[in-house]
Order: C-alpha cells, then sequence, then structure tokens
C-alpha cells in the first residue's frame, strides 16, 4: 500500500529513478507499477470514500455546511474543472489538444464545504470547456431530472419565496436555476458586486481543493506521461485519497493551519493560501474562461432574489462592504 502512496505523491522521483534505463524499460515499469499498485490502492480508497450524495439528508447537511461557514444558503457544492495534461495516444490528433497547446483530460469536481469532493468526472478531451464538459456530465443530468435527490425548494428566509437548492460556479459554467455564477464584470452596481463576493467565498472552495491536490501529490507536477485511461485512474485515485484524508486524524497534517484561503475580518483582505505560493505544477491547469450569457428568466430571477438577500438586513454579513 505504500508503495502505491509512493507512486502517487512522487511520481517525479520514480521516473527519475528509471533514467538509467532505456525509455521501453520505463515504460514496461510504469505499467506493472500501475497495475500492481495505483488499481489495487484505488480498490482500497473505494471502501473508504465515497463520493455523489444520493440522499435528501445528505445534501441538506453539504448545504449546512456552506451556510454555516461560508453564509451561502442552498448551496450543496461548488463546482470547476481543471486540465491534466497527458501524453496523448498515438495518432490522437488534436482530440485531447487544449487551448494551452498541451494534450489533456479534463477533470471536472464538485466539491462540499470541508474541501471534499463529492462528484468527480474525468477523461473528457482537453477541447472541451468546463461548461461543455458539465453539458455532458452525468452530474448535470441527474440535476436536471433531479434523480440525486436534492431536496426540493425551500424558502432561505421568513416570508420568502422558494428557493431550489444549487450549485456555486464560475463565469465558465451556465447560469441554471441549479447553478448559481457571478454577475457579468461590466458595469457592475455595488449590489452586483456585493453578490459576487458572496459567491466567490463559496466558491473559491472548490479552488482551494483543487490547490491541495495538485501540490500534495506529486503526480501533478509534470504532465502524467502514460495512457489517458491509465491517468484517468491515477487521478480518481488522488481525489480519493484526498477524501480520505481529509476524514481521518491525519487531516491536520495533510491540510495544516493555513493551507487555505482565509478572510481576515479586521483588515478586511484575504489571506492566501500557502499552496497559492508554493511551486506550482505543470500537469494540472486552469480551464479556459468562456462561458455562456445564454440563461432562463427563471435562472436570472434566482440569481436576482439572491442579491437582494445579500444587500438585506436579513442576508448581509457585516464586513461585506469592506471587501468589495
Amino acid at each position: 500500500m505504500s508503495s502505491g502512496f509512493s507512486f502517487l505523491t512522487d511520481l517525479a522521483h520514480f521516473e527519475a529513478d528509471c533514467f538509467p534505463f532505456e525509455i521501453g524499460r520505463f515504460v514496461e515499469l510504469t505499467t506493472v507499477f500501475y497495475h500492481t499498485t495505483v488499481i489495487s490502492f484505488l480498490i482500497f480508497l473505494y471502501n473508504k470514500v465515497y463520493f455523489v450524495p444520493t440522499t435528501t439528508s445528505k445534501w441538506k447537511e453539504i448545504a449546512t455546511g456552506f451556510e454555516t461557514y461560508w453564509q451561502f444558503p442552498h448551496c450543496i457544492g461548488a463546482l470547476d474543472g481543471k486540465h491534466i495534461v497527458i501524453r496523448p495516444p498515438p495518432n490522437s490528433g488534436s482530440y485531447y489538444f487544449n487551448y494551452k497547446h498541451t494534450f489533456s483530460i479534463v477533470l471536472l469536481a464538485l466539491v462540499d464545504a470541508d474541501y471534499k469532493f463529492t462528484y468527480v468526472n474525468i477523461g473528457c478531451n482537453g477541447r472541451i470547456s468546463d461548461g461543455g464538459v458539465n453539458g455532458n456530465s452525468s452530474l448535470c443530468a441527474a440535476l436536471e431530472t433531479n434523480s440525486l435527490n436534492v431536496p426540493l425548494p425551500f424558502p432561505i428566509c421568513e416570508d420568502g419565496i422558494p428557493l431550489p437548492y444549487m450549485i456555486v460556479a464560475d463565469e465558465a459554467f451556465p447560469l441554471k436555476t441549479y447553478i448559481q455564477k457571478p454577475y457579468a464584470q461590466i458595469g457592475l452596481t455595488k449590489e452586483k458586486r456585493i453578490f459576487n463576493y458572496r459567491l466567490s467565498r463559496a466558491r473559491r472552495i472548490v479552488e482551494n481543493a483543487f490547490g491541495i491536490l495538485a501540490n500534495r501529490f506529486q503526480v501533478f507536477m509534470t504532465p502524467i506521461r502514460l495512457s489517458p485511461d491509465k491517468a484517468e485512474t491515477i487521478v480518481l485515485a488522488c481525489c480519493s485519497l484526498h477524501n480520505f484524508l481529509r476524514s481521518s486524524s491525519a487531516r491536520h497534517v495533510y491540510t495544516p493551519p493555513g493551507s487555505v484561503d482565509a478572510e481576515d475580518t479586521t483588515t478586511y483582505r484575504t489571506i492566501q493560501g500557502s499552496w497559492r505560493t508554493e511551486k506550482q505544477p505543470t500537469g494540472i491547469i486552469d480551464i479556459e474562461r468562456q462561458g455562456s450569457n445564454n440563461y432562463t428568466a427563471k435562472a436570472k430571477e434566482i440569481r436576482d432574489y439572491l442579491c437582494e438577500y445579500f444587500n438585506s438586513d436579513k442576508g448581509a454579513l457585516p464586513w461585506q462592504d469592506k471587501m468589495i
């Protein structure tokens, strides 16, 4: 088991150890290591960690976490995506070619208020944007049909209108009744800037989760020189191990104080997590931020209602005006 952990956390060193051998020998060793450690390691983690909630009570538990820690009501997760840089398969042409001029598969992830992954979709080719990956994902399909037992709409305050439970995301994603994203930056009123700040507080959880993942697992420091299917399994193993460590007594070793972004409400500034100042990995990169401005009247109504709530006596935070 320890060899599997080492493979995931320090693949760069594993590769360095193989440099005296010919390339074919390295590929052979990597393949053997993959089959004998990573798969067994992933099976072990599957018995310890689960992802997508399927009960109303679990979704409500996640929403309570976001409201308690980040003061965003009815939030069932923060959504984002990353490119995982890989070695392209032979004869794949531009299928995996992304806007950064590298070859990649896309990791789409939903994160709870405790920086744990509750949904991951890995393997979509790198040519597709965040929004495109989401639109084709099983998560989007399940939310459209409400097959995940997400709680029914409910007022967030006394005398309020029933409001659906929702995901927070950035501008790369479409605005929907179940996905809230910031207002466009052009012509923002103070009220809309407040909304964007409040949404950003909840959404940056997924940004920090990705930052921790990329900096704790050395496999992401350089491109993963394996086929897409093997890279997909390695990424899933890392996400599983991340959840396992965040849920165990080792969480304060895995993510010690200062690891993630925090707010100082006395000086009104954001304190960056330590992962932002460490060496930045080249094997995991941002998705292109090109979102859609097409949305339904109902999705707009929900965002505008939240904007009004965050600027009201019932929903405002004492320090929010100083943070914009």
